[in-house]
């Protein structure tokens, strides 16, 4: 299977480019392929599928920061194994309807090759799919290295029972629109010219609600809290969006419900920070320790781990424990965990521990201290060079 093009490649700007710049790419290209002006052209279509999957990427913040990290295989998580499919995935139609708004007198017309999930032009009164939503979550730091199941309560709209969804009191239904006769349209003519606007009294469905239920007040719809349980797979991260399909609000007249994307945040961890898939944390080791050398305990996501450090083990030093990291959301195999030792020094000490202390402090000489003696060096020399220059 040939592998996929660039993104940026395909719009043709560069990987610096602005939202409008993207923008603007897209309009002319969209207006070049949309498959309406190519009728029948096979090649056409698969670009205008092509760049409208670009476009869907880049112009997504997150997503675009996801591709720009980790290239195609960053955006399973956005699209599902089976990649980007346009009447699934695309989620920029009002941007789309706007820029085809020229070329198509104001509305976007959309064949049948999208799957019937695009918006097209298409009678006031056909099923409409419902619209997407979005629910942000706060997670603990446990729940992203490990994955875990949450159950969240989120306000929607749907279907009202009493009607139906119909909007209609039980018993009672539509009546054809008198201002327009049905039609969904008022036609006026001036001259040469035929103006058709949409009804503004049934606003094109060619129907009014004489008697509207109680309930939903003619919307067909109804306020409810609707309780879900929430799969989180281990290895995500800050900014990552779980996708719940058919789980947004309910769809109009029969129509598909949109998804649910639910976006991820995660709390800061008072013992580890995620760096990428690696972990990083900070562990302190006595003077001695690190002046003979010795084994310490490190923690890590899996249990506790031996790190042996050598004699003269300088503070800041990093370690690296590998395979201790985080389970990768984008790929297999795991991160590493970076382990930075942090020198303490003895407080309160005794008469016994300050006697020691002061014997050894007797004892040592400028060669136990080799980064000290380089610096004592250096201003020497900076000292000598000033009173050269005052001579």
């Amino acid at each position: 299977m040939a592998s996929k093009q660039d993104y940026y490649e395909v719009l043709g700007v560069a990987k610096s480019a602005t939202a409008d710049e993207i923008k603007k790419a897209y309009r002319k290209l969209a207006m070049k392929y949309h498959p309406d002006k190519n009728a029948g052209d096979k090649e056409a279509e698969a670009k205008f599928k092509e760049i409208s999957e670009a476009y869907e990427v880049l112009s997504d913040a997150q997503k675009r920061r996801q591709y720009d990290q980790f290239g195609h295989d960053g955006l399973k998580s956005a699209f599902g194994p089976g990649g980007f499919d346009f009447a699934r995935d695309f989620t920029h139609f009002s941007d789309l309807e706007d820029i085809l708004g020229s070329l198509f007198g104001g509305g976007g017309i959309f064949d049948e090759f999208f799957g019937g999930g695009a918006r097209r032009r298409r009678s006031a009164t056909a099923p409409r799919r419902g619209a997407d939503l979005r629910f942000d979550l706060e997670i603990e730091f446990e729940e992203a290295v490990f994955g875990s199941e949450r159950e969240v309560t989120l306000p929607v709209n749907d279907p009202c029972a009493d009607c139906s969804g119909t909007g209609v009191t039980p018993g009672s239904r539509k009546e054809t629109c008198k201002h327009c006769g049905g039609r969904g349209v008022i036609v006026s003519s001036s001259g040469f010219f035929q103006v058709r606007q949409t009804c503004p009294v049934c606003s094109g469905t060619g129907e009014v609600i004489a008697s509207p239920c109680r309930k939903c007040h003619g919307t067909g719809k109804v306020k409810t809290r609707r309780r879900l349980t929430l799969r989180i797979p281990p290895g995500v991260e800050t900014g990552s969006r779980l996708r719940l399909g058919g789980k947004g609000e309910a769809g109009e007249r029969g129509g598909p419900a949109g998804d649910l994307y639910v976006q991820l945040h995660v709390r800061p961890h008072d013992l580890f920070q995620r760096r990428g898939d690696d972990l990083f944390c900070e562990i302190p080791v006595p003077v001695e320790m690190a002046a003979l050398g010795g084994e310490v305990q490190v923690p890590t996501i899996d249990g506790y781990a031996k790190l042996k450090l050598a004699p003269g083990t300088e503070n800041g030093k990093i370690f690296r424990l590998r395979g201790k990291g985080m389970s990768s959301a984008h790929s297999y195999g795991k991160g590493d965990q970076l382990v930075q030792v942090l020198v303490e020094v003895p407080v309160r000490l005794n008469a016994a521990q300050k006697k020691l202390l002061a014997e050894f402090q007797k004892a040592q000489s400028d060669d136990n201290y080799p980064t000290a003696s380089r610096f004592k060096k250096r201003v020497e020399a900076f000292f000598d060079r000033k009173k050269e220059m005052k001579k």
